[in-house]
C-alpha cells in the first residue's frame, strides 16, 4: 500500500482540474496560475543564493507556451513587489537572506483552524485548507511562509509533506450500496472518511471502527481508508472504552504469545533463591491498597527494635526476577510502559498472571521483594537505611476505607503498627512541608457503575490519612533509592539512572499568579528559593480553604507547576522540594520502575554504568505514553459525565467556571464534578473578548467579566455522549434563562443583566 505522502507528493506536481478560486492560464485550460505559483515556490526553494529570470524558471517548471512564460514573470514581479523575492536587477531575482521555508509540525482542527508549528523557534503559521495538502494532524511538513502583512496572523502553505505521523482515527461506520462511510470522533479531522467495501473488514452499519488513511487525493473533498479493526456496536460500554485507548494509540487487546508467554513462568521461590535473599517473612507486614485493586506491588513491614527505635521496610514486588531483559513479555511492557486506569478497568502493563498473580503481594503467599529498610525513630528520623532483595509474606490485606477506621477509632487487627506507622507519616509530612514541598489535594472523582457500565452515582474519593501513609512511606523510599545511586558515599561518580524529576514553575505564570493573588489579598512569592515560593503557595492554599475564591487560585496554582517527567539529567523534584528522586515503588504498573530495579541490582553489584542515551529515549518513551494514559484517563472520565449527565437534562446546578477559552467558559459543577461547555455564542448581551492573562472573558460593551474560578449557575443544555461534549446555558442569580428576561434588559455591568441582542444581519454577535 502506498503511503500517504508518496501519493501526495505525486500530485504535486500534477495539474489540477480547475481550482474554484482560480482562473486556468490562457492555452493550457488545466495549468492554473495557483498551480504555477506553487511550481515557482518548489523552484525558488532549491535556488539558495542563486539569481534567476523568468524564462529559467519558465523552462525548469516546463511552462512552454507564451501565455505560461508571461504568467511566470507576472508572479515573480508581483512576489517582488510583495517582498516574497528581492530584484537584483531588470527581471533579474534573488530569495531574501531570510529563508521563507521553513519545517514544522502540522496542527490539523475539525472547525477548520489549521496551523503549522514552526521548528525550532515554535511559531504557529495558519495554513488554510486549501494551502494544506490534506497533511494530517502531526505530520512533519516543510511550509512557504507567506509576505508578513501588518495586522494580519503569519500564514503559511505546505509544499511538501516531509515525514508522515502515523495515525488512526475512530468512528462509526455506515455502510451504503457502493461504498462506506466513517462519520469520526475525531477533534483533527472535520471529514467523513470513504472506505471501499471490499476495505471494511466486515464492519457494518453502527459498528465502531479503527481506520486507517490510504489516500487524500489534493482536488478530493474527503479521504480514502481502510479498517483496521472492528471495536463493536456504538454506545456499548466495552466499545466505548476500547474506542478511547484506540484514540490515543494505547492497546486494547493483550496479543496471545504475550499472554502465552506470562503463563509458562512459575513462582519459583525455591530454597536456592530464598538463601540469595534476606528472609523477612517472621516479620508483621501487611499491604494497604484500595478496595477494588488486585495488583498489590507495595507492603509496609514493621516491629520494634531493642535499642527502642522502630525497622520499617518499603518493600517493592521484585518483577524484574520474573522480567528479563529483552524478552517478548519486556518489551511488550517497554512499550506500553504504564498501566492504564480507565473508569470502569485497569488496561494492565504487565498481563494478569504476573500483575494480579505471581507478583502481587497477597496475603498468606511467600513473595520476591526489592526492599528499603529504614530505622527510625520517635520523630521519624531515619538512623540507617538499606536496599536490598528479600522474601516477605504478607499478613493482611486492608483496604484504605478498613485502615482508616483502625486510624480513627485505634482498634483492629495489628492497630499498634498502623497507628505508629500514621504517627511517623505525619512526622515525614510535616518536615517535607517545612523544606518546601507543595501541598495539593484535590478530590478525584469516581462512578458508581452499573453491570452494563453505565455510571448511576457520583462520589468524591478523598485521600485521608490512610492514604497519606503509604504516600509518605513510598516517597522515602523511592527519595531514598535516587540518593544512593545520584549521591554516591565516597569518591565514587554518579551512574546513569532513572530520575523522576520536576522543573521550577513557569516564570510567566508564577507571576500571573502572584499578581491575582495579591488581588485577594493573599502573597505569592514569585522569586527566591524554592522553598520560600512553594512555602508562600501553601500558605495561600490553606489560607483561601472555604473561601470564594479557592478554586480559581488553587487551579492557577496548579497550572503554573511544570510537569514531572523521565529523565537520566537530575534537576531534583520541585513540587516535593527533593533534591534527588525517581520511581521505585510501582513496576507492577509502571516500566520506569523496572528500569530502576534493574540498575540498582547492577550498581549494587558492583557493575558499570549503563549507555546514558539509551536510558534517556526510553525515559522519554515512559514520558509520552505516560501522558497519553492521562489523557486518556481523563477521555473515559468525561465519557462517563456526558453519559450520566444525559439522564439530568434540564436540570440547574451550581458550579464555579473552571476553565476560560476564546470559544465559551467551562463549568464544573459543584455537585458531581462534571464538567461542561457554556458556548461564547451563549454568552447573554455582548460580543465577548478573551483576556489570557487575567483567564477571563469580557464584555466589548458592558465591561461584564466571567473568570476562572467565578460562581455560576448552569443548566444542563445539550448532551453529545459519542462526541463526550456537555453544554450548559448560563442562568441568572435567579436562576431563569436570561432568554426569558429579553425585553426587560438594557445592559449594564452585572453578569445577571444584559441581553443577547444582534447586528444589523440578525446574527448573534460572539466570538467564535
Amino acid at each position: 500500500m502506498a503511503s500517504r505522502k508518496s501519493t501526495r507528493k505525486a500530485q504535486q506536481h500534477t495539474p489540477a482540474p480547475e481550482l474554484a478560486d482560480d482562473q486556468p492560464v490562457a492555452s493550457t485550460p488545466k495549468l492554473t496560475s495557483a498551480d504555477l505559483r506553487k511550481r515557482i515556490n518548489e523552484y525558488i526553494v532549491h535556488q539558495g543564493n542563486n539569481t534567476f529570470n523568468h524564462k529559467q524558471v519558465a523552462f525548469a517548471i516546463d511552462a512552454k507556451t507564451p501565455a505560461a512564460r508571461r504568467a511566470v514573470e507576472a508572479i515573480l514581479s508581483t512576489m517582488a513587489f510583495d517582498g516574497e523575492l528581492i530584484e537584483q536587477g531588470p527581471g533579474s531575482y534573488k530569495a531574501p537572506a531570510r529563508t521563507n521555508v521553513v519545517l514544522g509540525t502540522f496542527i490539523r482542527r475539525a472547525n477548520g483552524k489549521n496551523s503549522v508549528v514552526t521548528e525550532p523557534d515554535g511559531e504557529t503559521l495558519l495554513v488554510a485548507e486549501r494551502n494544506s495538502m490534506h497533511a494530517l494532524n502531526g505530520d512533519k511538513v516543510r511550509v512557504i511562509v507567506a509576505a508578513r502583512r501588518r495586522g494580519v496572523e503569519p500564514e503559511g502553505e505546505v509544499i511538501e509533506i516531509v515525514e508522515e505521523k502515523d495515525q488512526t482515527f475512530i468512528g462509526t461506520l455506515r455502510v451504503e450500496r457502493l461504498y462506506a462511510t466513517l462519520q469520526t470522533d475525531s477533534r483533527f479531522l472535520a471529514t467523513d472518511i470513504i472506505i471501499p467495501r471490499q476495505k471494511l473488514r466486515g464492519g457494518k452499519t453502527g459498528d465502531k471502527a479503527l481506520v486507517r488513511i490510504t489516500s487524500w487525493p489534493e482536488d478530493e473533498k474527503c479521504p480514502t481508508g481502510e479498517v483496521i479493526d472492528i471495536l463493536g456496536a456504538t454506545g456499548d460500554n466495552t466499545t466505548e472504552m476500547h474506542a478511547i485507548l484506540a484514540e490515543f494509540g494505547l492497546p486494547y487487546r493483550y496479543p496471545k504469545n504475550v499472554d502465552d508467554a506470562a503463563k509458562k513462568i512459575d513462582a519459583g521461590i525455591t530454597p536456592e533463591v530464598v538463601a540469595a535473599r534476606e528472609d523477612m517473612r517472621s516479620v508483621t507486614t501487611f499491604t494497604i491498597d484500595p478496595r477494588d485493586a488486585k495488583d498489590f506491588d507495595d507492603a509496609l513491614s514493621f516491629r520494634k527494635l531493642d535499642n527502642g527505635r522502630y525497622e520499617v521496610g518499603v518493600h517493592i514486588a521484585d518483577v524484574t526476577h520474573y522480567v528479563h531483559p529483552d524478552t517478548i513479555l519486556d518489551r511488550e511492557a517497554q512499550q506500553r510502559a504504564t498501566s492504564v486506569y480507565l473508569v470502569d478497568r485497569v488496561v494492565p502493563m504487565l498481563p494478569e498472571h504476573l500483575s494480579n498473580g505471581i507478583c502481587s503481594l497477597r496475603p498468606d503467599e511467600d513473595k520476591l521483594t526489592f526492599s528499603c529498610i529504614f530505622e527510625m525513630d520517635d520523630k521519624a528520623k531515619v538512623h540507617d537505611a538499606r536496599i536490598c532483595r528479600t522474601v516477605t509474606r504478607s499478613n493482611r490485606r486492608f483496604t484504605y476505607e478498613e485502615a482508616q477506621e483502625i486510624i480513627e477509632t485505634g482498634h483492629g487487627d495489628y492497630a499498634d503498627e498502623i497507628l505508629k506507622l500514621n504517627e511517623l507519616a505525619k512526622t515525614l509530612r510535616a518536615d517535607r512541608y517545612t523544606d518546601g514541598s507543595v501541598e495539593f489535594d484535590r478530590a478525584e472523582v469516581r462512578f458508581e457503575i452499573d453491570e452494563k457500565g453505565h455510571p448511576v452515582s457520583v462520589f468524591f474519593k478523598e485521600s485521608k490519612d490512610a492514604n497519606k501513609l503509604i504516600e509518605e512511606f513510598m516517597l522515602l523510599a523511592n527519595k531514598t533509592v535516587a540518593t544512593f545511586v545520584g549521591r554516591p558515599e565516597g569518591k565514587h561518580k554518579p551512574k546513569a539512572f532513572v530520575y523522576r524529576v520536576h522543573d521550577m514553575p513557569d516564570p510567566g505564570k508564577l507571576s500571573d499568579l502572584s499578581k491575582i493573588a495579591r488581588n485577594f489579598g493573599f502573597k505569592v512569592k514569585e522569586s527566591g528559593s524554592s522553598r520560600e515560593v512553594n512555602k508562600s503557595i501553601n500558605r495561600m492554599l490553606a489560607d483561601v480553604k472555604g473561601r470564594g475564591e479557592e478554586n480559581f487560585l488553587s487551579t492557577l496554582a496548579i497550572r503554573s507547576m511544570a510537569k514531572a517527567v523521565y529523565t537520566t539529567q537530575n534537576i531534583g523534584h520541585y513540587g516535593l522540594a527533593f533534591d534527588y528522586y525517581t520511581h521505585f515503588t510501582s513496576p507492577i504498573r509502571r516500566y520506569p520502575d523496572m528500569m530502576v530495579h534493574r540498575l540498582l541490582d547492577r550498581y549494587l553489584s558492583g557493575g558499570r554504568s549503563v549507555n546514558v542515551q539509551k536510558l534517556e529515549d526510553q525515559c522519554k518513551h515512559s514520558s509520552d505514553m505516560e501522558q497519553l494514559a492521562a489523557n486518556a484517563e481523563r477521555a473515559s472520565i468525561k465519557y462517563k459525565q456526558v453519559e450520566y449527565m444525559a439522564d439530568h437534562l434540564g436540570e440547574v446546578y451550581e458550579g464555579v467556571i473552571s476553565g476560560v477559552t476564546e470559544w465559551g467558559l467551562y463549568v464544573e459543577l459543584d455537585a458531581n464534578k462534571c464538567e461542561g461547555l457554556v458556548p461564547v455564542r451563549d454568552l447573554p448581551g455582548d460580543y465577548y473578548d478573551f483576556d489570557e492573562k487575567n483567564y477571563s472573558l469580557v464584555g466589548r460593551r458592558t465591561g461584564v467579566r466571567y473568570r476562572l474560578g467565578d460562581k455560576v449557575k448552569v443548566q444542563v443544555a445539550r448532551c453529545d455522549i459519542a462526541k463526550k461534549m456537555l453544554d450548559f446555558a448560563l442562568l441568572d442569580d435567579e436562576g431563569n434563562p436570561y432568554e426569558d428576561r429579553h425585553a426587560q434588559r438594557h445592559g449594564g455591568s452585572d453578569r445577571s443583566r444584559g441581553s443577547k441582542k444582534k447586528n444589523p444581519k440578525g446574527r448573534t454577535r460572539s466570538r467564535r
